[in-house]
């Protein structure tokens, strides 16, 4: 008999989140980089062993917002732990509780969800500090199992899985066996494109930018056309992104094409262009367009 367990990652920005879900899925479902709030949407993912089908939410970091997007970002985690087997938090090795983990256990509590906590990055301090963090945390909240991981170096995950399949339920897969996520292609696309924005630009410019796929074909020759639209805020962010001679946009697409190629398994031909939308992450009718839709 298959069984099903449905779970929740959420955290603060950059605590590592989209990364151990990539560890865990084996596969890039999740773009990743060093700035926060790199995670905009829900993202689910599929993980396969043995006889249990593990369906992981990696939802965007927990923050106060500064604009509807972030509003929307918040709504999304707050939704996002209810109605599941299960939540993982994912935390800093920090011997303290900080104000989005102890808004956000407060928030688990209101579910009566079952909690585990993964202590992330345990690969950046020595064991006494992490004994330190175990016993803050186990201070400040009930948790079912506490756990040591680093994703980056994926130490830790066969125990997490094995800790997370308590809560399965036997019944059919949610999903196929070989399906690794629900995005659609063009999503997926439109991600890889951005997480290159995020890696090449600085500041607040890439957290302004949004990427749309506005052609998606396939030609005869096996060869993958896409054309991609960046917007941005500013006038002067769009001279930035497109760079002296056109150098960072060209930096971009070389960056983009190598991840979409191998995503993809076939050539891309990519057309990149970029666009002004002023204040569009304040802006409800924009947001709806770029898919931020109610959770």
């Amino acid at each position: 008999m298959t069984k099903t367990v449905m779970i929740t990652v959420c955290g603060r920005p950059n605590v590592g989140k989209s990364t151990l879900t990539n560890a865990l899925v084996g596969e890039k479902v999740a773009i990743v980089s060093n700035k926060p709030q790199t995670t905009r949407n829900r993202i689910t993912a599929i993980v396969n062993r043995g006889d249990t089908q593990f369906v992981l939410m990696d939802t965007p970091g927990f923050h106060k917002p500064r604009t509807r997007l972030g509003d929307y970002m918040v709504k999304v985690v707050r939704q996002s732990v209810a109605d599941v087997d299960c939540a993982l938090l994912l935390v800093e090795p920090v011997a303290s509780v900080g104000q989005q983990e102890a808004a956000l256990l407060a928030r688990l509590r209101e579910t009566g969800v079952p909690v585990i906590l993964g202590i992330n990055k345990i690969d950046t301090v020595d064991k006494p500090r992490l004994l330190e963090v175990m016993a803050a945390y186990s201070a400040a909240g009930d948790f079912d199992a506490i756990l040591p991981l680093s994703a980056r170096r994926g130490e830790g995950l066969d125990e997490l899985l094995d800790e997370l399949e308590k809560y399965a339920e036997e019944g059919p897969r949610l999903f196929p066996e070989d399906m690794i996520t629900d995005q659609p292609e063009r999503q997926i696309c439109a991600e890889l494109v951005r997480e290159k924005l995020l890696k090449c630009l600085d500041k607040e410019i890439p957290h302004g930018t949004a990427v749309e796929v506005s052609r998606f074909q396939e030609r005869e020759d096996g060869v993958i056309e896409l054309e991609v639209t960046i917007y941005c805020e500013k006038d002067s962010h769009k001279g930035i992104i497109i760079g002296k001679k056109g150098a960072m946009l060209k930096k971009v697409g070389e960056l983009a094409r190598a991840d979409l190629e191998a995503f993809l398994g076939a050539k891309v031909y990519l057309q990149t262009w970029v666009k002004v939308k002023e204040n569009w992450r304040d802006s409800s009718a924009l947001l709806r367009n770029f898919g931020f839709t109610d959770p």
